[in-house]
């Protein structure tokens, strides 16, 4: 006697199918709230250390403990928020952005996204062992991370949690560059998809040629570890860093697209500058890949002179950026929403660590300010007051589409004001303290030349960034129980994600409009207005 069984009784459970969803759009939502609680984690660790070095003495960590949040806090922001979320946009927006029903190989993305979360699983695992949490921080560098000077099992795990990261990062932008190859909707050229999706590019390409770089150091600290192979700490620090600074530019290229997106949608014009975009993007990737050695000015390892132009070189490509966006804007009806407020930060805040980094650029000034201060504010106003609020801009941006729900606009500039102030109250002081001779990684410093006073304002503005990521959650919950409902294209979009639902449909699109240009629901309304 057979027995039949339902579909119902065939279908995975609630739980299975959660953990087990291949929709990009389904991992890209899992990706951003996995980051989202390791940037609590991240967020809730500076906030200590702030604390800590509010006023000279050790006020509530140890000096071991405070070496270790400082290594938890790098970790945690540049492998397990910043990089994933940069990547996460990708995965969500790229298929949509091109007119595709999903992303090449999405169970290998399932794989990739879960392999992510383990990999920070495992290094936040090693807080519980007798040795503790890495004390050498985000770069670990060599001698410091051998077994001599890190003894016991935390900095294995560490190595482990962060390899799992790099090869997570390594298939994901593996599968968005071939989807962005294959799988692009008729009509639609290489010059014709839109800017966002060129960043992701530019992003995926650094990624899949600097990553290996990683893997390649973390495994010169498992060979001091573990073998009685002598390994040369320039080599350690030749591989990290060739990895180390394309990662800053993959943590900094989408947010230059969704800022991007963002202020020709909001200025109700087509993005000015086009192809000098697409040829400066491209070039941006390339020469990221050519500075490397001026993390090393001061260890005499390197060409100086070399390393000091090619970063020079940079400041063109980004120009060409910065010109893009003003001339977008140029004569633009600008509606000033909460999405172009972060967009208008994101490059206000950017140019300030970018003009900062010449200095970093030049050997005769890297001289002297290297290791204090003064590199923590250049790093800090890239990727925080910079990379940070690009996210944002996106966020507010496309939640409608990813949700249905629009934000609460009061809300977000409330959020967005108190997260400048408090964002340049930490951050802008730490020019000064570097100025000043404060060195960086310290739990403590003397009571002199005004350290103390400037340490407390950036200790007061960490407390008043942590109001307005506050403040932001509230918004988020406030809007998936009460936001009014935001339609499939509450902005007048320009690109093809405003064409389908929000949400979108499991296989995004059902029609697809005419595509002549990079912006062609734009095309549409300029047709319709004719």
């Amino acid at each position: 006697m057979s027995t039949a069984v339902s579909p119902a009784e065939r279908s995975p459970g609630l739980v299975l199918s959660w953990i087990g969803a291949t929709d990009h759009k389904r991992i890209a939502a899992h990706m951003a709230w996995a980051c989202g609680v390791f940037l609590v984690i991240g967020g809730l660790v500076a906030v200590t250390m702030r604390t800590e070095l509010a006023q000279p003495g050790l006020q509530i960590l140890s000096r071991d403990h405070y070496n270790e949040l400082f290594s938890l806090h790098g970790s945690t922001m540049i492998y397990f928020v910043m990089t994933p979320a940069a990547l996460a946009l990708g995965v969500y927006l790229v298929p949509l952005q091109i007119g595709a029903a999903d992303l090449v190989a999405p169970r290998l993305n399932l794989f990739a996204m879960w392999m992510l979360v383990g990999g920070a699983a495992v290094a936040f695992f090693s807080l519980l062992t007798a040795s503790g949490y890495p004390r050498d921080g985000w770069t670990e560098f060599l001698p410091m991370s051998n077994d001599t000077f890190s003894p016991g099992t935390g900095t294995d795990l560490w190595l482990a949690g962060v390899a799992a990261s790099a090869i997570s990062a390594m298939i994901l932008a593996g599968t968005i560059l071939a989807t962005i190859v294959l799988r692009r909707a008729p009509g639609m050229s290489m010059l014709r998809i839109p800017v966002f999706t060129w960043t992701m590019v530019a992003t995926c390409l650094n990624v899949l040629f600097a990553f290996p770089a990683l893997l390649g150091a973390l495994g010169l600290i498992f060979v001091a570890r573990h073998t009685d192979i002598a390994v040369n700490p320039a080599a350690y620090l030749n591989l990290f860093w060739f990895y180390g600074h394309p990662v800053v530019y993959v943590m900094f290229f989408p947010f230059v697209g969704a800022s991007l997106e963002v202020l020709a949608t909001n200025a109700r014009r087509r993005m000015a500058g086009y192809g000098p975009f697409v040829l400066a993007i491209l070039g941006f990737a390339g020469t990221s890949m050519a500075v490397w050695a001026h993390h090393m000015f001061t260890t005499g390892q390197v060409t100086n002179q070399y390393f000091a132009v090619t970063s020079i070189a940079l400041m063109v490509f980004a120009g060409v950026e910065y010109l893009d966006a003003f001339l977008t804007m140029w004569g633009g009806a600008i509606v000033m929403r909460t999405s172009t407020l972060f967009a208008l930060g994101f490059f206000a805040q950017f140019l300030v660590g970018g003009l900062t980094g010449l200095f970093v650029a030049s050997p005769t000034l890297d001289y002297q300010a290297n290791d204090t201060y003064f590199v923590v504010g250049h790093f800090h106003y890239t990727l925080f007051a910079g990379s940070m609020f690009g996210l944002f801009a996106g966020l507010y941006h496309w939640f409608p589409k990813a949700t249905g729900r629009l934000l609460n606009e009061r809300l977000g500039k409330l959020h967005f004001w108190l997260l400048a102030a408090g964002t340049n109250l930490t951050f802008f002081p730490f020019f000064i303290l570097g100025n000043e001779g404060m060195v960086r990684r310290v739990a403590d410093y003397p009571d002199q030349r005004g350290l103390a006073d400037w340490n407390l304002v950036a200790t007061i503005g960490s407390y008043v960034v942590a109001v307005a990521l506050l403040v932001f959650l509230v918004n988020v919950v406030w809007t998936k129980a009460l936001g009014a409902s935001a339609g499939p294209d509450p902005w007048q979009g320009q690109t093809l994600e405003w064409w389908t639902e929000s949400p979108p449909p499991r296989h995004n699109f059902e029609s697809l409009p005419p595509i002549r240009s990079h912006a062609p629901l734009l095309d549409l309304r300029e047709a319709e207005s004719a």
